[in-house]
């Protein structure tokens, strides 16, 4: 049996670093910076314990684009390396200085330190033609230049260079032009780097601003660092306004309203994560947009596509996460399995918990009045985390339907809706049914029939709400929604009693032979029940359970799908105590019996918005033709 070391052939790994190191080009910037950012962050370490002497005066990181000569170049004043160091990190694929200096200071202000992988630098040559090197060490060691066009050939030698720190230039290969572009640049550095710690400074060689005199003039005008060094997120609550906070928002989003409120996350054991989560303002549920999280580490940007860290219902919000702990390939693209992102999605869920929770005590009023924002996220998480359904019981309300005003309107929780309908909203088998409307305006006589009679009717109006319904029947013990207009008023809780009608049973199945008709794209059911006499004479209700199921369908809901395309299901329910059916049974002319029964089911249809089109023109037609015979009638009768 024989043993080794596997070789790696230089020759084929370039190409590889070359073409695949990172899905986008772009990356090679974010990295590049971020070395130098890792290498002022080395030299206040190790001034810090007094392994640097001296004044480190201004740390800073230039970038800077020179189109003429094709070079972009990134420039930093920290630890810099000497010759040695250059050859063990620059001429080992993969051997990270960042991570050797972690493990040797551990313990040492090293938390900011970003890289890990050390193939961040291989990245420039995804972009260039050749890569250069001038660095000076913090010792007294001398300067050296390093480069290398891509092959496995490289120069190094010894050269002057009277500051200390590292540059690196890239000569831009052809394939490459775009990097050329000065708001291109802009653009990447604004994107990964607007919030690292160490001043930059983007530059364009040979740009000259013009003076009032038209003279061209070569001492440009201050240039401003492109990033915040100290975000909101990085800083003490303790240290933070509203002001501060809000401010930062617009920073993140500048088109953005005002957010109702935020969470300030610091936390350094058992894992390291700050940040600030934002409630957006939601008025409509078409407004809902993902992805508005940003992933940051060590205030480097990473991803905006943070499902793994953060649970989903709460990707609704807004905001940055910052945390070195969360594992990263070495694109630093997709998260990876770990136990850590399991413990920072429950933490996140438990501080939004809290903080709805805390609102919800303190200022009730207040957290109703932003309920139509918070209302999804809450449902939404109610719907897809027990944890956090255990804490939202306690702050998850429900609006009555019927309020004119904003001051007028009601909430409850499930407990104290329970208090208030149980006496009269419990069904046969001790199920609290909970009463509620999709469409208040629509829904309006069904809503004040089942007022009347004392019952409480919620509104359960967007698009979460259908979800909503099916999963808290599952989750909430002994609870039954029922839409207010899913059966009549007497019959909306199934108490077990029956009322009898005054009809004979040759009447009834008269009754139900002239409501026989057909109507075009409804599935009717006709039945005739005992109701009490100031009930309307006819009431059409959608069954709970179809009904359900074609909200899913139209919504895409899977196996119900196909119930989307089927007629709507609708009962009519004769109300055979109404004195009306008294006068129509004894109608001799069957065409004017016929058309009263009609107008009173197309009446019922319309309450429900069931009469459409030409059925709708048809009923309109025929209720002048009925009045015009009532007017005949009446005028015979008078002569």
């Amino acid at each position: 049996m024989a043993k080794g070391n596997i070789r790696v052939q230089t020759e084929n790994i370039f190409p590889i670093i070359k073409k695949f190191l990172y899905t986008d080009h772009e990356i090679f910037v974010r990295e590049l910076v971020s070395n130098a950012v890792d290498a002022t962050q080395k030299l206040k370490t190790l001034s810090s314990i007094g392994e640097a002497k001296g004044e480190l005066g201004e740390l800073r990181i230039d970038v800077e684009l020179n189109v003429a000569e094709k070079t972009l170049s990134i420039s930093d004043r920290g630890v810099g390396m000497t010759q040695e160091e250059v050859d063990k990190y620059l001429n080992q694929v993969a051997f990270s200085g960042a991570e050797e200096f972690v493990k040797k200071y551990k313990g040492q202000n090293e938390e900011n330190i970003i890289g890990k992988f050390g193939l961040g630098f291989y990245s420039s040559f995804m972009v260039s033609d050749k890569v250069e090197v001038y660095t000076k060490s913090f010792t007294d060691a001398p300067a050296t230049f390093w480069g290398c066009d891509g092959s496995p050939e490289y120069e190094l030698y010894t050269i002057e260079k009277p500051d200390r720190g590292t540059r690196i230039v890239l000569h831009i290969n052809e394939e490459s032009k775009e990097f050329l572009d000065a708001d291109r640049i802009t653009a990447i550095l604004n994107k990964f780097c607007r919030f690292l710690p160490v001043p930059i400074y983007f530059t364009e060689a040979g740009k000259e601003k013009e003076t009032k005199d038209g003279n061209a003039d070569e001492v440009a005008e201050e240039v401003k660092p492109i990033n915040n060094t100290t975000p909101a997120w990085t800083r003490k609550p303790s240290e933070l306004t509203t002001e501060d906070y809000q401010n930062f928002y617009k920073e993140l989003y500048p088109y953005g309203e005002t957010p109702l409120f935020w969470i300030h996350l610091n936390v350094d054991y058992p894992f390291n994560l700050t940040g600030i989560l934002y409630f957006p303002k939601i008025k409509q549920s078409y407004e809902i947009q993902k992805d508005k999280i940003q992933l940051y580490s060590n205030q480097v940007f990473v991803t905006d596509e943070v499902k793994d860290i953060v649970p989903e219902f709460l990707m609704l919000l807004h905001g940055v996460i910052d945390s070195p702990d969360i594992p990263l390939n070495v694109s630093r693209s997709y998260l990876q399995g770990d136990p850590n992102v399991k413990k920072i999605n429950a933490h996140i869920t438990k501080k939004v918990a809290d903080k709805l929770e805390e609102i919800f005590k303190t200022d009730r009023k207040s957290f109703e009045g932003k309920w139509e924002s918070l209302g999804l996220f809450v449902k939404y998480g109610a719907m897809t985390d027990d944890k956090f359904l255990e804490k939202a019981n306690k702050f998850l309300v429900m609006e009555e339907a019927g309020a004119a005003a904003d001051q007028d309107k009601k909430f409850y929780t499930l407990e104290e809706y329970r208090t208030e309908a149980d006496a009269l909203q419990k069904n046969k088998e001790e199920k609290l049914v909970i009463l509620y409307t999709t469409d208040p305006i629509q829904q309006d006589a069904y809503i004040q029939a089942a007022r009347g009679k004392g019952y409480k009717v919620l509104k359960m109006e967007t698009l979460v709400d259908a979800a909503f319904i099916n999963n808290m029947e599952m989750k909430w013990e002994k609870v039954q929604f029922t839409r207010v207009d899913a059966d009549i008023v007497d019959h909306l809780i199934d108490k077990g009693e029956a009322q009898e009608s005054v009809l004979g049973k040759e009447e009834e199945e008269k009754l139900k032979t002239l409501f026989g008709f057909n109507i075009p794209d409804l599935h009717a059911t006709v039945e005739v029940k005992g109701l009490s006499d100031s009930a309307p004479p006819v009431v059409a209700t959608r069954p709970e359970f179809m009904r359900r199921m074609k909200d899913m369908g139209a919504m895409g809901g899977g196996m119900a799908s196909w119930y989307a395309n089927m007629p709507d299901e609708v009962t009519l329910t004769v109300n055979g105590n109404h004195k009306i059916y008294q006068s129509i049974l004894k109608e001799s002319d069957l065409q004017v019996q016929e058309k009263q029964i009609r107008n009173l089911a197309d009446l019922a249809l319309l309450g429900q918005g069931l009469l459409k089109g030409s059925e709708l023109t048809n009923f309109i037609n025929r209720s002048v033709e009925l009045m015009e015979g009532d007017k005949a009638t009446a005028a015979t009768v008078q002569a």
